[in-house]
């Protein structure tokens, strides 16, 4: 469940990259520092990804939004007291995130949680963990635990990829960061 890599939202990625190749992109011209220079840009830029995909895997551990699955949505819903959990919500954000662009899902995400009250957070990680409990075969773990632990690793990880998604990381910005942490 890997996000595809889309070059033109990759823009901090893809300057990088033609700055580490130069001008004529041949396999000749790659040596060791270069390949070097190259992955360690694509792993620091690859936390957005990695925090798109893990988002989607916890949707995915939860019921299909299938007629199979229609009971734990309605009963999601009547217990968070919000709509914005619900497949039809969230079904856009879920298809774009499978393109790498997860802050819309995110943003729902967020929504949703800040929109519980705490009685509303206690009975939907109740309804949460119960499903997760069934469909991982962890009868001796309580139901309100493991859904606390997933609505904030939710929480979490919808923040973390709003956070990588540095839309406004330009060079200036870039300059500006290294000079105050030269000056410390």
């Amino acid at each position: 469940m890997l996000p595809e890599v889309r070059p033109h939202l990759s823009t901090p990625l893809t300057d990088q990259l033609k700055h580490q190749l130069g001008p004529a992109s041949g396999t000749s011209q790659l040596d060791v520092e270069r390949v070097a220079g190259i992955a360690v840009v694509a792993s620091a830029h690859s936390g957005g990804y990695a925090a798109i995909g893990h988002l989607l895997g916890l949707l995915a551990a939860l019921p299909a939004p299938t007629e199979a699955g229609e009971r734990f949505w309605s009963d999601l819903w009547r217990s968070s007291g919000t709509a914005y959990l619900l497949p039809a919500t969230i079904k856009a954000g879920v298809l774009e995130s499978l393109t790498g662009e997860g802050t819309t899902l995110a943003r729902q995400i967020l929504s949703a949680v800040d929109e519980m009250t705490p009685p509303q957070r206690l009975a939907a990680a109740a309804v949460i963990g119960q499903a997760l409990i069934e469909s991982d075969h962890l009868p001796d773990l309580k139901t309100q635990v493991i859904g606390e632990l997933w609505l904030r690793d939710l929480e979490l990880t919808a923040w973390h990829v709003l956070h990588a998604d540095r839309r406004s990381d330009d060079p200036v910005g870039r300059k500006a960061f290294r000079e105050a942490w030269s000056n410390v």
